[in-house]
């Protein structure tokens, strides 16, 4: 590793090596290879004079970079497709005079971007369902375990850990839906010349319109899509990248949410991330357990979320058929974008597949709130026993100032119980009050919405996406 110039956090730190090839340099200039060599078969095959030895030569170094070679061109001609299309020619003489016929720079430049990206897709795609499917075992195992509710970071009336996940689970099925309908909607932008009009082609085919339209489509099945894009300038629509960095920062959105919520708790010391038997939590305060694959989560979405202006100004700001000021913004904006989505959706798995419950924190906290939301059903049994609704509501809610009081200002335990079982106007003694203390009694239909939203929305899922199961993530720091 050089250490005497900048090398990016996302590679050393966060991201996956999967991902980190995907956007690697030998899988950019491979692919170029790998789209010269299906549009010479593809040429060939429509009655260009190109021969299959020319073919098979080009095959030949498909993997082999000669980047000496391209780096050297490059210094003289400034231009690196034609400094790669040299590279290829000095390893392929008998080749070399029908690489890139009839293409322009995008051919290969456009082409490639569009592969990776996919690629990239369909990569996040694998990690989220593991996510979802870590998340949902999380869900399915704590569905009925009561819990302090918060609603403005305020005690609220009750529901489940396992609930609570499913909310976290909901917003990454919503994910999941975005992230399927853009890798349905990609598509190759094909051999589409200069300004997108295919002129040269037309050329090269001596006017023959149906032979140009059967090699845009030779070419996507070549290289694994189902079509191109119909109409084009010379590049594709700069608008496909910001559809593909809003679904990463929808995904950044998702998984910030849950690691804020997972810091809250771990303040609460009710659910905690994983914490390693060596790991240090502070330099100073030896104690400390921080919260950090959840902090570090958060930074990471937030520089995701962030990223998806610039392919928005970028797609914004382009001029008829194309302009240039796109490529150095490109270059850095959607490769970094997936590789911190990649570190996220990594540390989202490997915060799930660890998370540390502790029932009787979560118990005695939901105990020292529950008298004040039983409050309502207290009233009613008091009415059943022949009680007056008005009054006893004024009386519940003095007893509850009271007892609000005795915990705020006296730091006292909730003595709210003992305070109606002492008033008369209840006629209930403090053993009744006590049964009606059963928190599940208060949940409401969460442990069942659960099992519902497991079974009917989740389960098909995962079960339609099998085969992308068994992730474990691996994080570097």
């Amino acid at each position: 590793m050089a250490t005497d110039r900048y090398t990016s956090p996302l590679s050393q730190r966060y991201a996956s090596k999967e991902m980190q090839y995907i956007f690697s340099q030998d899988k950019k200039f491979r692919t170029w290879r790998r789209l010269w060599i299906a549009l010479a078969e593809a040429e060939k095959e429509l009655g260009l004079n190109i021969t299959e030895e020319q073919i098979e030569e080009l095959k030949a170094h498909v993997d082999d970079i000669n980047y000496d070679v391209a780096r050297e061109r490059e210094a003289l001609v400034r231009h690196d497709v034609m400094s790669h299309v040299y590279a290829y020619g000095v390893q392929c003489p008998k080749a070399k005079g029908i690489i890139h016929l009839g293409a322009t720079s995008c051919y290969v430049g456009d082409n490639t971007d569009l592969i990776v990206m996919t690629e990239a897709l369909q990569l996040v795609k694998k990690k989220l369902v593991n996510v979802i499917s870590e998340l949902s075992k999380f869900a399915e195992e704590y569905k009925a375990l009561p819990t302090l509710a918060f609603t403005h970071f305020q005690p609220a009336q009750p529901t489940t850990v396992g609930k609570r996940a499913s909310l976290w689970l909901m917003e990454l099925k919503l994910d999941l839906d975005d992230l399927d309908y853009v890798i349905d909607s990609m598509r190759l932008l094909g051999s589409k010349g200069t300004t997108g009009t295919q002129a040269s082609f037309l050329e090269l085919f001596d006017g023959d319109h149906e032979r140009i339209k059967k090699l845009d489509k030779m070419i996507a099945e070549r290289m694994g899509f189902a079509d191109v894009y119909p109409v084009s300038g010379q590049t594709y629509s700069r608008k496909v990248d910001s559809r593909v960095l809003n679904v990463l920062a929808g995904i950044a959105l998702s998984a910030h949410k849950f690691s804020n919520d997972i810091r809250l708790l771990q303040h609460l010391k009710e659910i905690e991330e994983p914490f390693e038997k060596n790991q240090i939590g502070s330099s100073a305060m030896a104690y400390k357990r921080n919260p950090m694959r959840s902090e570090r989560m958060a930074s990471l979405a937030n520089y995701v979320m962030s990223d998806a202006m610039n392919p928005m100004l970028t797609s914004a700001t382009q001029w008829f058929e194309r302009t240039l000021d796109d490529s150095a913004n490109k270059r850095i904006s959607i490769p970094e974008a997936f590789l911190a989505i990649d570190g996220i959706l990594d540390l989202y798995l490997n915060i799930v597949d660890g998370l540390v419950v502790y029932p009787k924190v979560i118990e005695k906290r939901l105990m020292a709130e529950l008298p004040f939301m039983a409050t309502e059903n207290i009233m009613m049994d008091a009415v059943k026993a022949g009680g007056d609704r008005q009054e006893l509501h004024e009386r519940i809610r003095e007893l509850s100032m009271e007892a609000g009081k005795n915990v705020k200002v006296h730091g006292l335990e909730n003595n709210l119980l003992e305070l109606i079982a002492n008033d008369k106007a209840f006629n209930l003694t403090l053993d009744e009050l006590k049964k009606t203390m059963d928190p599940s009694k208060y949940t409401g239909r969460a442990k069942e919405q659960v099992e519902e939203f497991l079974a009917d929305v989740i389960a098909p899922i995962l079960e339609e996406n099998k085969e992308l199961l068994g992730v474990k993530a691996e994080i570097t720091v």
